[in-house]
């Protein structure tokens, strides 16, 4: 069957999915709330259910005031006897699928439950509406006529108990339909690959030859292959190599700080890029538009969602509320219950509204990852911005960056002290310094409340970082691949005092 017809065929299919998504678009919060209820009813007869009472449970107002808004630790117990075989603990299907997932590059490793309904209902079916909304927004593209070039994480698949994990990436490799694996490069044998930089160099290899029309993965690790590809092809631009390249499907980290040096290699004015938001714990929010930085949440992918405001967020005033209560441009802690047995969880990561008919989100950052030591409130949004902005007017690229307190000593004022690793490093640093620390203040208020004067807070302090100091930091800490962030913002000094310590060596 000739490609044309296979892409427009592909085409045809996936958009049929427009209609149900303009249902949820028109009824949000009616399809939020009769899901929540279905969550509810399958799970009367589970451990966690009968704890609950979930048989007598009616509306919201009752799930939240039985139910508790859950950590990982407060659900682990649950987690682990279902990891150690048993079923209808959290969800009433049986679950072996678990996504290992740490969060940053020193904490214990959470086994997030994968309900089958979480692979169909949520996680692939995520994946096919990405491709829906950008078909249905390019009805030119013939993406489907190539193959799309994905980077996942670098995990095996572990067996225990009957029971199986690895990265969410891996997980999803190794269940994946016949014909995501028919479009996509490199081959699952590839992808899985455990050991990172002998897998980069067979990626390459297999894919350099391949009619590649899209790629996915997160910015960060995606600008290191495809530099290594244009390193081993000599070629100065990814056009040169995959002429039918049309879009980058990106998510994980901000795509911010990297957006200047992708349109170096993909020097193509019409070249559209389309952000997801997805985790191990479901896949939430996709771009619904071209050239947009606003993500459509998606409300039917069986997972219920709430939201605490953060400026009460772990105080005595806590309290989360549903999708219909939130408002425009605040920030929240997102909660989420699921599919997969997740009930009121903490997920860890903060979101603002960007709209409300329909619900728009943008990702700002972690609950755990923000500097608030002097009242500043400074969230990984505000220096992915930041740092966007003054390579801009610097001509400076950044490979990676972290930002920790210098806290207060006697009659010294504190600061916040940044490493950053530059790709192309600035021609005057003291520049860069008051630039970047100027555009914080333009873009946070709190920020530039503290600096006023330097009444509280010192002007930044950078460190310049050894070539590959974030990548052999990584390598140190076993989380080299696809997965693995760069914790851009801490209220300790854990992660720079390490960083700053590894100056002087190089990992082998």
């Amino acid at each position: 069957m000739p490609l044309s017809i296979i892409n427009s065929i592909a085409s045809w299919f996936l958009k049929q999915r427009i209609h149900q998504i303009e249902l949820f678009l028109k009824y949000p919060n009616e399809v939020q709330e009769e899901l929540l209820m279905n969550l509810i009813r399958s799970s009367e007869e589970t451990i966690y259910g009968k704890k609950y009472d979930y048989a007598s449970m009616k509306s919201y107002k009752t799930f939240t005031e039985r139910v508790p808004i859950s950590s990982y630790e407060d659900l682990e117990p649950y987690i682990e006897r279902t990891r150690q075989g048993e079923q209808n603990i959290l969800w009433n299907t049986p679950v072996k699928w678990f996504a290992k997932s740490s969060g940053t590059t020193n904490a214990k490793s959470k086994f997030i439950p994968v309900s089958n309904e979480a692979l169909e209902d949520c996680h692939y079916k995520g994946s096919k509406d990405l491709l829906c909304l950008y078909l249905n927004n390019n009805e030119e593209s013939e993406m489907f006529v190539g193959k799309s070039l994905r980077l996942g994480g670098s995990s095996q698949i572990y067996e225990n108990k009957n029971t199986f994990f690895g990265d969410l990436s891996a997980i999803l490799i190794e269940n994946m339909p016949i014909w995501a694996e028919f479009s996509s490069t490199p081959s699952s044998k590839i992808s899985l690959m455990s050991e990172w930089e002998t897998k980069m160099s067979a990626i390459i290899k297999e894919t350099i030859n391949e009619n590649v029309t899209s790629f996915a993965g997160v910015p960060s690790w995606m600008l290191v292959l495809m530099n290594k590809v244009l390193e081993e092809t000599g070629k100065t631009n990814l056009m040169e190599i995959w002429p039918n390249l049309e879009v980058y499907f990106h998510g994980g980290v901000s795509f911010d700080p990297y957006r200047d040096q992708y349109k170096k290699i993909l020097p193509q004015n019409d070249f559209k890029y389309y952000e997801i938001y997805n985790a191990s714990e479901g896949f939430f929010a996709i771009q619904d538009l071209n050239n947009s930085s606003d993500l459509l949440l998606m409300l039917d992918y069986g997972i219920f969602y709430e939201f605490i405001p953060m400026d009460t967020f772990g105080t005595p005033d806590q309290k989360a509320i549903r999708l219909s209560d939130v408002e425009l441009f605040k920030n929240y802690a997102m909660v989420i219950t699921t599919n997969g047995g997740l009930w009121r969880y903490l997920i860890g990561d903060t979101v603002r509204f960007t709209s409300l008919n329909p619900y728009r989100v943008r990702v700002t950052g972690r609950t755990k990852h923000h500097i608030n030591v002097f009242g500043e409130e400074l969230m990984v949004e505000n220096t992915d911005q930041a740092i966007a902005k003054t390579c801009k007017l610097t001509q400076a690229e950044v490979v990676d960056y972290t930002v920790a307190p210098i806290f207060m000593k006697e009659k010294e004022k504190g600061a916040h002290e940044w490493m950053i690793e530059f790709k192309k490093q600035p021609a005057d640093i003291a520049a860069f310094q008051k630039i970047l620390d100027e555009t914080l203040q333009s873009l946070n208020s709190d920020y530039e409340a503290k600096r006023y004067n330097n009444m509280t807070l010192n002007p930044l302090v950078i460190n310049v970082a050894r070539e590959r100091l974030f990548y052999d930091w990584l390598k140190e800490c076993n989380k080299l691949g696809g997965q693995h962030k760069i914790p851009r913002l801490s209220n300790k000094r854990d992660y720079l005092e390490q960083l700053k310590g590894m100056q002087d060596y190089i990992v082998r």
